[in-house]
């Protein structure tokens, strides 16, 4: 499973800003890599989580795109 998520918006870091950053999450296994950072701008950064099973890496999943959407990040 592979989901991608943009964000345009306020920046929370300058104030009188912009912010254009992607969020991207793909599950393989019991693990969850976590893709992010500014549009345009390399590849962003990546980290890994690994779970006990796939159940639980995917509930986190749930978790987090709730979070990320709450925020104003779109799926694309």
């Amino acid at each position: 499973m592979k989901k991608y998520f943009e964000y345009t918006g306020p920046s929370s870091e300058n104030k009188s800003g912009e912010a254009s950053k992607f969020w991207e999450v793909t599950v393989e296994g019991s693990n969850i890599n976590i893709r992010y950072g500014k549009i345009g701008v390399a590849n962003g950064q990546t980290t890994v989580k690994e779970f006990d099973s796939k159940e639980e890496a995917l509930a986190q999943v749930e978790k987090l795109i709730k979070e990320k959407t709450k925020k104003g990040y779109v799926e694309k």
